[in-house]
């Protein structure tokens, strides 16, 4: 090999994943050492999920030299460790644009690629698609594989194992690979495993225990004793020295565990996995943020991670604390002073900011895991027995639980707190992590209380309230920093259903949800140079809506503008026209806030840009609505008149 040939990168020779079959183990091992630079490199500029992925580089080579994409169909439980898997199937040279505005999605996108199988962005979804793609192929009698990569954090999940418990009864082949990043490997066991392993994946096994069955069975009388007595002698063997008997005992041959970093043994056990019938489940341990000092002492904070510098891993910090760390601190100085305050969240005790609340008050403090319909049961169970439950979870987890939101909680009217964390546009995830749903799907619960503070500041004076209230209430804020408002020492409850009028005016009410109030203040002073004098009101709360305020103001000023971070669909300004209509009042409205669709990835100023959620376009829009003068920018429904909706 020539010195030229020798510093040629072996990534530069990746045209597509079948590629990955000719190369030797100490190429794939020089690939797996560059696609790690490539993925620290370009997150630390784009953020996103770093550890996850610098944890799957050899598990995912050794995937595409096993299988066939895109004949064999993998699925990435999540999918927010794809990035491996997008590289090297022909998504390299827009790897820069990840999670940009327009560039590649961080999960897996059939849209993108042939070789992305299935959607994904919400855990413990991958066994249940893999098996509907398995009995897919039985139907059309086709004989590709199908592969689900789940964590073993997404398996805490119930899906998953009603997933695990279906495809064990059904029989059909289907390979889960399980990617577990916290379980360390004890050799002793580990070696007896893989010659089991390699024992029970043996084809002359299975041949000679189905002909050693039916000798035995032709043996009058004794047959059938011996051969239950040879099962259990078996099993109970099995259970005394073989790992993972829980899914032998679902259905699945068990292969493992395994080192996820050795290529040459992962893709040995693939093939094993791929020759085998039935369900076959694969334990792969591997090191989340491999290769990356940083990631691999911190890998929490690099599992999703904003842009940072390579050298500190330090990230660009705000000098203004953001919304999750206010409800984080705000909750703690409640607890203190009362005892019957809970916290409970799903796998995100950092990222919904209750990682302090663990640490002062642990029996008080419940990480269910990747569960949410359980969070919120169990939250219905110790508020039963007179506990204050709060339940913190991500705006798009909480849908998991809608069920047992109704059914368990708003039914009996019992007090649990739901702190909706990311609330609004999230920005660079994307459409499974936008939280723009749940005023829809929460406000129309009888027993319900909605609210959204514009601020920080009042975010505490909110959760103070939720605390002392007596049923089932929900408070959404947004991800990332707050205003910078300065915090009162004292969080006060507001009253109930009340709204806030912060500037007075004639022409027009400006009705905002959140921190978006600031932006109708904002545009008002604008419209105040241009002669237009705009009433500012901050709703506060969703539900109940303060129908006295809203009425009194509408009625002097003749025009509303509804404002949220929100779909339109059964949102804030939908409850506003309701609202209107029932007591009969004719004006004026007009509603802005996201429309009938779902909302890609890109930063959230660009997206709020693109679907005129501005202050130029708010200033544009009651500008025609007062003068008909101006057009508006945002090419959105025509205004509405309500005397035309009914």
């Amino acid at each position: 090999m020539s010195d030229k040939q020798s510093i040629t990168p072996i990534l530069d020779k990746v045209t597509g994943p079948s590629v990955l079959k000719k190369f030797s183990i100490d190429e794939l091992n020089r690939l797996a050492a560059e696609i790690r630079g490539v993925l620290i490199e370009t997150v630390s500029i784009t953020g996103g999920h770093l550890a996850p992925n610098l944890g799957v580089v050899e598990l995912t080579l050794a995937l595409h030299t096993v299988f066939d994409c895109p004949k064999d169909k993998i699925i990435w439980d999540v999918g927010h460790q794809s990035y491996i898997h997008k590289i090297i199937t022909g998504r390299r040279e827009k790897f820069s644009t990840l999670r940009q505005h327009m560039g590649l999605s961080g999960f897996p996108k059939r849209a993108e690629s042939e070789c992305d199988s299935f959607d994904t962005g919400h855990s413990s979804t991958s066994i249940s698609a893999a098996l509907g793609l398995a009995l897919a192929r039985d139907l059309k009698k086709e004989k590709n594989n199908i592969i689900a990569v789940i964590g073993d954090g997404a398996m805490t999940g119930g899906m998953a194992f009603e997933a695990l418990n279906h495809a064990g009864h059904l029989g059909t082949n289907l390979i889960v690979v399980l990617n577990d990043n916290e379980m360390s490997i004890a050799e002793n066991v580990g070696a007896l495993a893989g010659y089991l392993s390699r024992m029970r994946t043996d084809p002359k096994y299975y041949k000679q225990k189905h002909e050693m069955e039916l000798l035995l069975k032709k043996i009058p009388a004794i047959g059938s004793t011996v051969v239950k007595a040879v099962e259990r002698i078996k099993d109970s063997f099995k259970y005394l020295v073989v790992p993972g008997m829980l899914f032998e005992e679902l259905g699945f041959t068990y292969l493992g565990p395994i080192n996820g970093h050795d290529i040459n043994l992962t893709r040995t056990i693939l093939e094993r996995a791929k020759n085998s019938r039935g369900p076959v489940l694969v334990h792969v341990i591997t090191h989340k943020g491999k290769g990356y000092k940083p990631a691999e002492k911190y890998p929490d904070k690099f599992h999703g991670i904003g842009p940072f510098n390579i050298q500190s891993g330090r990230t660009k910090s705000s000098n203004k604390p953001t919304y999750t760390e206010i409800f984080g601190k705000t909750l703690c100085e409640l607890a203190s002073a009362n005892e019957k305050v809970l916290a409970i969240t799903a796998a995100m005790p950092t990222g919904t900011g209750l990682t302090s609340f663990g640490e002062k008050f642990p029996s008080r403090f419940f990480d269910v895991g990747i569960a949410e319909q359980h969070a919120v049961t169990m939250a219905a169970g110790l508020a039963v027995s007179g506990f204050t439950p709060v339940v913190a979870i991500y705006s798009t987890f909480l849908q998991r639980a809608y069920d047992q939101i109704i059914h368990d909680v708003a039914i009996q009217n019992l007090h649990v707190v739901f702190a909706i964390d990311r609330a609004g546009l999230v920005g660079d995830d994307g459409e499974t992590h936008q939280g723009v749903f749940d005023i829809s799907y929460m406000r129309h619960i009888p027993n319900m209380v909605l609210m959204a503070p514009k601020d920080e500041n009042e975010l505490a004076h909110m959760l103070k309230m939720a605390i002392d209230y007596d049923g089932p209430i929900a408070l959404r804020y947004p991800r990332g920093a707050g205003i910078g408002v300065s915090l009162e020492e004292t969080p006060e409850p507001l009253k109930l259903g009340k709204s806030e009028t912060i500037k007075k005016g004639s022409d027009i009410t400006i009705a905002a949800v959140g921190p978006l109030v600031y932006d109708a203040l904002e545009a008002a002073s604008i419209l105040k140079n241009k002669g237009i004098n705009a009433e500012v009101i901050n709703i506060r709360f969703v539900k109940p809506l303060d129908e006295e305020s809203l009425l009194e103001s509408v009625r002097r000023t003749g025009s509303i503008l509804t404002l949220e971070e929100h779909v339109l669909d059964g949102g804030f300004g939908s409850a506003v026209m309701e609202m209107l209509n029932r007591h009969g009042v004719n004006i004026n409205v007009k509603r802005l806030g996201l429309p009938d669709e779902f909302i890609s990835h890109g930063s959230i100023l660009e997206i709020r840009e693109k679907y005129g959620l501005t202050v130029d376009n708010i200033v544009a829009e009651i500008t025609q609505m007062v003068s008909g003068s101006v057009k508006p920018k945002s090419a959105r429904k025509p205004k509405i008149n309500l005397a035309t909706q009914s």
